[in-house]
């Protein structure tokens, strides 16, 4: 057992643990980064999920499928003519992987120019700031630290009813390798995770029936846009049933039975692949040693402060494995700020101004409160919308689907919430979020110029029909 001395040591590598371990290095501490990721193949890269299973590889396939679906359905009428169309699932595959590896393989270099020490391992906190860490061989070393960020990141939610077999029960990770499309796909949970993974197979060619246990259609969305959300879902095919209580799952050589309970009636289904997706929770198995003195909540969270302190001296929590939306952006704002906080920075991170993005057909983005919760807030506001229907660009994008949401408070004018469906949503959040960030208000984006035609414009008009001055579009 040998003995090593750090400034920080940061146990994990993904989106929060690498930008926290890169930052602190750049502001002069000597610091390690602790990651245990293993692929199938032997290989050891730094990610974490998101660049590993989740946000990239993901990306990959939907940007794949919907090209695809795009070809199938919209290129004739832009005079496109594509003849015999046909989809090479293993070389999409091949595709997602390649850019994976692209990404990895990338932070060793970040690592490199910033001086972080990489380590792979199991990484256990110790009291005293200290981390244990166990090699592939069995052996372990202990680091010493002035600091411990963990970083550890989620896992996928197993349900009881319905096991991870890898092959016909799979979870998120399982349902990017598919290496063909299946007949039928069963989706267990309309969450971001469910729809984005249902709509890449639903474009290729599945009949995709989604189980969601909730009454509610993305309860955590406004309501306006959830409910013109399911509306183009449906539209497109996908089988969304609503109160949908998995009661079971049992896989066979032909597929899986999923049986569940709608209304008080017991109803089966019959698929070729289910993909459960029911949520996330934090990774800390193996974790914490005796006497660290960090405390998790009721639901296995690191309880942290404001600005991620746990309840030990010098250890801090960042990510998926605190509260707060599970996203990776907010993991990485989170590990930059605690960097800076432990280097003697003042720096915080802004909650209220943290994008939410689902990147399917259309996008589906916002950030701030919903209607529904300044409603119950019982703040007087005001609401402009603007359909992309009426947007130059979108049309011409053959794009129209969709709108743009901008709430404010009735009397100060400042901006409260944003909610876009429609294209590249995604992209076109970020003007409201630096908008909020900035303290700005409706009136701050009516006097923004917008080029023409763009989808921005549609941004524009929104934040004009705050005041019912909407110039293209219906005041009401």
């Amino acid at each position: 057992m040998t003995e090593n001395k750090y400034d920080v040591v940061v146990i994990g590598g993904g989106p929060a643990g690498y930008p926290a371990a890169i930052r602190a290095a750049q502001l002069g501490l000597r610091t390690v980064c602790v990651d245990n990721w293993t692929e199938s193949d032997g290989s050891r890269p730094f990610g974490g999920t998101c660049l590993n299973v989740g946000c990239i590889p993901s990306k990959a396939l939907l940007e794949s499928s919907e090209l695809y679906h795009r070809a199938e359905s919209e290129f004739a009428a832009h005079g496109i003519g594509v003849g015999s169309l046909g989809m090479d699932v293993p070389k999409m595959i091949e595709r997602k992987r390649g850019i994976v590896k692209q990404f990895t393989s990338g932070i060793s270099s970040l690592f490199k120019a910033a001086g972080v020490t990489p380590l792979k391992g199991h990484g256990r906190l110790l009291d005293g700031q200290r981390v244990e860490v166990t090699g592939d061989d069995g052996e372990k070393q202990v680091l010493e630290a002035k600091h411990v960020v963990i970083a550890t990141g989620s896992a996928p939610i197993e349900l009881p009813v319905a096991k991870f077999d890898g092959e016909r029960i799979v979870d998120s990770a399982g349902a990017l390798e598919f290496t063909e499309v299946p007949k039928k796909l069963g989706v267990i949970g309309a969450g971001v995770i469910g729809l984005e993974l249902g709509s890449v197979w639903r474009r290729l060619g599945a009949e995709v029936v989604v189980l969601e246990a909730l009454e509610t259609f993305l309860g955590t969305a406004d309501q306006q846009i959830a409910k013109d959300a399911l509306r183009h879902f449906t539209r497109q095919g996908i089988d969304v049933r609503l109160g949908a209580k998995v009661t079971g799952a049992k896989a066979g050589g032909k597929g899986v039975k999923v049986a569940y309970e709608q209304q008080g009636k017991a109803q089966q289904i019959d698929v070729d692949k289910l993909i459960v997706c029911v949520g996330r929770r934090p990774y800390t198995e193996g974790l914490l040693g005796d006497g660290t003195g960090v405390e998790l909540d009721e639901r296995g969270f690191i309880k942290v402060d404001d600005d991620c302190r746990t309840s030990a001296p010098n250890v801090w929590a960042v990510g998926d494995v605190v509260r707060g939306p599970m996203l990776a952006h907010k993991g990485t704002e989170e590990g930059v700020v605690v960097a800076e906080l432990i280097a003697g920075h003042v720096a915080e991170v802004n909650y209220r101004t943290i994008p939410s993005v689902i990147y399917t057909s259309p996008e589906i983005a916002w950030v701030g409160q919903t209607e529904e919760q300044v409603k119950k807030g019982g703040r007087k506001y005001k609401v402009g919308t603007f359909s992309f229907a009426a947007n130059g660009r979108a049309q011409a994008m053959q794009q129209g689907a969709g709108l743009v949401k901008v709430i404010a408070d009735q009397e100060y004018d400042d901006i409260l919430g944003v909610h876009i469906i429609g294209p590249m949503a995604g992209e076109l959040i970020h003007e409201a979020v630096l908008a909020m960030e900035f303290s700005g208000s409706a009136e701050d984006l009516q006097r923004t110029v917008h080029a023409h035609p763009s989808l921005s414009e549609a941004m524009h008009e929104a934040a004009l029909g705050v005041d019912k001055r909407a110039i293209h579009g219906i005041n009401r």
